[in-house]
C-alpha cells in the first residue's frame, strides 16, 4: 500500500472512531439509560390485585397506577389518577374527578368506565383470587361485612363510591399497589393471561417474563406526566443470594440491589463506586405460630415459644444494628402502637415451666419453616432459623427446619400447614388497620392471616377501629386489641427493621419508600 493510501485508510479509520465515541458520549448526557435492578425473588404475578408479596408490587407500581398516591416518603395522601377527591360528611360517600387524556399502554382510554370495572372485576371475586380486597374491604358483594355499597361512573371522568359504613383508612387504603387500575380492555382477556401480560397507565410498560431470571419493563411513550420516566428500560433481575447478589452490584452486572445483608454495609460504604441507601421503616418480621395445629392450640405453648427465642441474638448477629426488638404486631411509627405492653423476656426457664403446665413437659417436635428469600424485615431467613432451632433445643422442642419455593411456601403456609413459619409484613398504608386487623383478625384468616388466630372480642375492637373517625378513639381501641394479642401470642414478634440497598454511585433520583414499592420514574444515572 502507497503511503497517500495508507494516510487515507488511517483518517478514515480516525473518523469512524472519533463518530463512534462521539455517538456514546452523546445519549442526553447519560452514561446509562437502562437500569438493571438485582432482588431476591422472582414475582408471583404481575396482577398486583392477587398477590400480597412485595416482589410482585416492586414491578407493578412502575407499570400500574392508583387513583390516589402516597408521598414521595411517607404515606400522606396525594393525587393519582384522581386529581381530586371530596368526602361527604357522614363518610359513606367519596367522588373522585379523574385526569383527562390518559391511555393504557394498550391504546384504550383510561376513564370512569374503566375504575368502575376494575372495583367491579375485585368485587365479583373471591379470597382465593383478590385476597387482599378481601382483607381491607371486608369481603366481596353479597357478604354482610363487605363495606363497599356502589362504585359508579358519572360521566367519563367522575367516579362516585359510595360505603356501607364509614372506613376510617378507606382513601389511604385505595391508595395501596394492589388497587391499581387495570386495562379492562386486558383484563377481560382472562385473569390468569393478565397476570403474565400486565396493561396500566403507569411510566413504564411491560415486556419480558422469564421466570425465575428476569422481568423486563420499558419507557411508555404515551406516558401522560411529561418528562418522565427518565430512564429507558429497567431489568429485575433475580439473584436469591445476598453475597452474590452483592457481588453482582460490586462487578457492575446490576446497577441497584435491596436485601444487603447488614453485615455489608460498611463494605458498601468504603467502595467509592457504591453507596448505601436506607428504606423508611415500617415492618415488622415475625414467627407465626398456626393455632389450629397441635401444640400450638394451646396458649401456654405459644408463650413458651415467645420466652423461649433469644432476639437479642438474632438482632446483633444478623441486623448489625439495623433494627429494633419487635414486641407488638405493628412498629412505633404507626399510630396506635402501645408501647406500655411489656416484652416476653428471654428466659428458657420460664418456656419450659409453661410447657410442663401445657402438658408438654418433656417438650415435643415440630416443624420450623425457614423463608427461602431474603426480605427487608428477614435478611437472611436460613440462619435465623437455625438460631431459633438452637433456642427450642433448649427447652426440649425438637424443630426441624423445612422450606419451599417462594410462591410455594406463601400458598402452604396460607392454608395453615405449617406448623410455625417465618415470615414477615411491610406497611402498605400506614394504618394500625394494616397490620393488626390485615395479619390477625378472623376475617382474614386463609388471606393475610397465616396463622389462623381469632379472637370475638379482638374482631369487635377491630371493627369499631375501622368505623371510628376520631382519632384518638381509634388509638385507644387498638391499644385494647394489642393487649389480647400480647396475651394470645400467635406470634413471636422479633424485629422491626430499617433495610438496606446498594446502588451504583452514578444513580441518581431513587427515593425508598417505607411501603417496599419504589416508583423509578425518576431514576437516572449521572
Amino acid at each position: 500500500m502507497n503511503k497517500k493510501r495508507m494516510w487515507s485508510a488511517a483518517l478514515l479509520l480516525f473518523l469512524i472512531l472519533s463518530t463512534v465515541l462521539a455517538a456514546c458520549g452523546s445519549n442526553s448526557g447519560s452514561s446509562k439509560d437502562t437500569l438493571v435492578f438485582g432482588r431476591g425473588g422472582d414475582s408471583t404475578s404481575l396482577d398486583p390485585s392477587r398477590v400480597t408479596e412485595g416482589e410482585t408490587f416492586k414491578v407493578t407500581v412502575n407499570l400500574f397506577e392508583t387513583l390516589l398516591n402516597f408521598g414521595e416518603q411517607d404515606t400522606t395522601i396525594q393525587p393519582g389518577l384522581a386529581k381530586e377527591w371530596d368526602t361527604s360528611e357522614d363518610g359513606l360517600s367519596y367522588t373522585f374527578k379523574l385526569e383527562e387524556g390518559v391511555k393504557f399502554h394498550d391504546d384504550t382510554d383510561f376513564n370512569a368506565d374503566a375504575v368502575v370495572k376494575n372495583f367491579e372485576r375485585w368485587a365479583n371475586g373471591d379470597a382465593d383470587m383478590f385476597p387482599y380486597y378481601d382483607t381491607m374491604f371486608g369481603g366481596f358483594k353479597g357478604d354482610e361485612g363487605h363495606v363497599i355499597d356502589s362504585v359508579t361512573a358519572d360521566g367519563d371522568y367522575t367516579v362516585i363510591i359510595k360505603l356501607k359504613r364509614p372506613q376510617a383508612p378507606f382513601l389511604k387504603n385505595i391508595a395501596m399497589s394492589m388497587f391499581a387500575i387495570a386495562s379492562p380492555t386486558a383484563f377481560e382477556k382472562g385473569d390468569d393471561q393478565f397476570e403474565r401480560n400486565p396493561v396500566g397507565t403507569g411510566p413504564f410498560k411491560f415486556v419480558d417474563w422469564k421466570t425465575n431470571d428476569s422481568i423486563t419493563i420499558e419507557k411508555f411513550d404515551g406516558y401522560w406526566q411529561e418528562g418522565l420516566p427518565k430512564l429507558n428500560k429497567i431489568v429485575f433481575r433475580s439473584i436469591p443470594d445476598n453475597s452474590t447478589r452483592l457481588n453482582s452490584l460490586i462487578t457492575g452486572e446490576i446497577d441497584l440491589a435491596d436485601g444487603i445483608n447488614p453485615s455489608d454495609a460498611g463494605k458498601i460504604e468504603e467502595n467509592g463506586d457504591l453507596q448505601l441507601i436506607k428504606r423508611p421503616s415500617m415492618n415488622i418480621g415475625y414467627l407465626g405460630l398456626t393455632v389450629t395445629r397441635e401444640p400450638f392450640d394451646k396458649k401456654e405453648v405459644r408463650q413458651a415459644m415467645n420466652h423461649a427465642i433469644d432476639k437479642k441474638t438474632i438482632i446483633d448477629s444478623f441486623f448489625e444494628g439495623q433494627a429494633d426488638s419487635a414486641k407488638n404486631p405493628m412498629p412505633p411509627s404507626i399510630s396506635g402502637y402501645n408501647d406500655d405492653i411489656e416484652e416476653y423476656e428471654y428466659n428458657p426457664e420460664k418456656a419450659k415451666e409453661l410447657l410442663a403446665k401445657a402438658g408438654y413437659p418433656d417438650g415435643f417436635e415440630m416443624e420450623l419453616w425457614a423463608m427461602p428469600v431474603p426480605r427487608p424485615y428477614m435478611p437472611d431467613g436460613a440462619k435465623v432459623a437455625e438460631v431459633i432451632q438452637s433456642n427450642l433445643a433448649d427447652i426440649g422442642v425438637k424443630a426441624k427446619i423445612v422450606s419451599y419455593e417462594w410462591g410455594t411456601y406463601l400458598d402452604k403456609a396460607s392454608k395453615g400447614e405449617a406448623d410455625a413459619f417465618m415470615l414477615g409484613w411491610t406497611g402498605d398504608n400506614g394504618d394500625a388497620d394494616n397490620f393488626l386487623y390485615a395479619l390477625l383478625d378472623e376475617d382474614n384468616i386463609g388471606s393475610n392471616n397465616y396463622t389462623y388466630f381469632k379472637n370475638a372480642k379482638m374482631h369487635d375492637l377491630f371493627i369499631e377501629a375501622q368505623t371510628e373517625v376520631d382519632e384518638d378513639k381509634r388509638i385507644e381501641l387498638y391499644k385494647e386489641a394489642q393487649e389480647i394479642i400480647h396475651e394470645e401470642a400467635p406470634w413471636v414478634p422479633i424485629a422491626h427493621s430499617t433495610p438496606l440497598l446498594a446502588a451504583a454511585k452514578d444513580l441518581t433520583g431513587f427515593v425508598p419508600h417505607p411501603t417496599g414499592s419504589d416508583l423509578l420514574s425518576n431514576v437516572e444515572f449521572k
